[in-house]
C-alpha cells in the first residue's frame, strides 16, 4: 500500500509540474515580440534611432504584454542579415528605423510574408508589401519651421544645412528649410553640404568647423550622428546649431536655437499599439505631420526670442490652414 500511495504522490507531482510548465509557456506565447533593426548610428544617435527605441520602451511599459528589444546595425552590409535575425527570433513585429533599410525590408518582406514589418521614414505608396506598415513625416513642414528660425535669427544674413545621406527624406527637410529661410529673410544664403554617412560625428564638425568660418552662424543638421559633430563645432565657435527628430538642446544648451522635432517616438508608439489592439493594417503608411502636434519646435525655446516665437507659431497656423503649402523638394 505504501508503495502505491509513494507512486500516486510521485504521478501527481509530476503532472502539476507539467501543469506548470504549461501555464508558464502560454504566458509566454501570450507576449507580443517587437524587435527593432536599427540604421547604421546606433540606438544612441540621439536622433531617429534613439527616439524610436524611446517608443518602444514607453510601449513597454503602458502595456504589461509587450516585450520590446533591438539589433543594432554597424554597417549598411548588416541590415539584411540583422532583418532575419529578427525573424528567426520569433518577433511578432520588425521594426526597421529610417529610410536606408528601405530597400532590406522590401525584400525581407517578400521573402517572409506572413511576417509583420514596420518602417520608419519611408513611404513604398503603392508598392507597400501587405505585410508592411510605413511611418512616415511631412519633414519638410519640420525644415520650414527651423527655416523661419534661422531666417529671423541670423545676424549674417549666411546660415547652413548638412545633410546626412542624399535621399527623399533629407531632401524634404532640405527644401522645407530653404523656403522657410526664404520666407523670413529673403536676402539670407543657405550653403548646402551632404556629410553621406549618419554615423561620423568628425565629419560632421569638420563640415560645420567651414561654414562656420565662412561667416556662416547658424547651421541646421538632418544627419543623425553626425548632426552631433556639427552642434560640438557650434559649442567651440560659440554660434548656434539647429538640431533634428528630438529636443537636442542638452547637448548645447547655450548653442541650441531649438530642434526640428519629429516625434518618430510617437509614430512607432502608434503602429505598435494598433498591433497590440488587434489593428495592425498592412500595405498602409501612418503619416505625421503639423497638423496633429507630430512635428515642429522643440519645447526648449530658451535662446530665441519671443518675436521669433510669436512669428514662427503664426506660419505655422498658416500651414495647418493650408495658407501655406511647403514644398518638398
Amino acid at each position: 500500500m505504501k508503495k502505491i500511495l509513494c507512486l500516486c504522490t510521485t504521478l501527481m507531482l509530476a503532472m502539476l509540474a507539467l501543469v506548470g510548465c504549461s501555464s508558464s509557456n502560454e504566458s509566454n506565447d501570450d507576449k507580443i515580440k517587437v524587435i527593432m533593426v536599427t540604421s547604421v548610428g546606433g540606438v544612441n544617435d540621439q536622433s531617429f534611432n534613439q527616439s524610436s527605441w524611446e517608443g518602444l520602451q514607453q510601449i513597454k511599459k503602458d502595456f504589461d504584454n509587450i516585450e520590446v528589444s533591438y539589433i543594432e546595425s554597424k554597417q549598411e552590409a548588416e541590415y539584411a542579415a540583422n532583418l532575419e535575425t529578427a525573424v528567426d527570433d520569433g518577433a511578432d513585429l520588425i521594426l526597421a528605423t529610417g529610410f536606408p533599410l528601405q530597400d532590406a525590408v522590401l525584400k525581407a518582406a517578400k521573402d517572409y510574408p506572413e511576417q509583420k514589418f514596420a518602417i520608419v521614414d519611408v513611404d513604398y505608396g503603392d508598392e507597400t508589401p501587405d505585410n508592411v506598415a510605413c511611418i512616415s513625416f511631412a519633414e519638410e513642414q519640420a525644415g520650414y519651421v527651423v527655416g523661419l528660425v534661422a531666417g529671423k535669427e541670423t545676424k549674417t544674413n549666411k546660415v547652413g544645412f548638412i545633410g546626412g545621406m542624399d535621399n527623399v527624406v533629407i531632401e524634404r527637410f532640405e527644401a522645407g528649410y530653404k523656403a522657410g529661410v526664404a520666407e523670413a529673410n529673403p536676402d539670407c544664403e543657405v550653403k548646402v553640404q551632404y556629410a553621406n554617412t549618419y554615423s561620423d560625428q568628425a565629419k560632421g564638425k569638420s563640415i560645420a568647423q567651414q561654414m562656420y568660418s565662412n561667416g556662416i552662424d547658424i547651421i541646421f543638421s538632418a544627419a543623425g550622428d553626425t548632426g552631433v559633430g556639427a552642434i560640438e563645432a557650434a559649442k567651440e565657435q560659440n554660434l548656434f546649431a539647429i538640431g533634428v527628430d528630438r529636443d537636442q538642446s542638452s547637448l548645447a544648451p547655450e548653442n541650441i536655437l531649438t530642434s526640428a522635432m519629429k516625434k518618430v517616438n510617437e509614430g512607432v508608439y502608434n503602429a505598435v499599439k494598433l498591433l497590440a489592439e488587434d489593428k495592425f493594417t498592412g500595405g498602409t503608411t501612418l503619416r505625421y505631420g503639423l497638423e496633429d502636434n507630430s512635428i515642429g519646435l522643440a519645447p526648449t525655446t530658451d535662446n530665441l526670442s519671443e518675436e521669433t516665437l510669436n512669428y514662427v507659431n503664426g506660419k505655422i497656423e498658416e500651414i495647418v490652414n493650408g495658407k501655406i503649402i511647403v514644398p518638398n523638394k
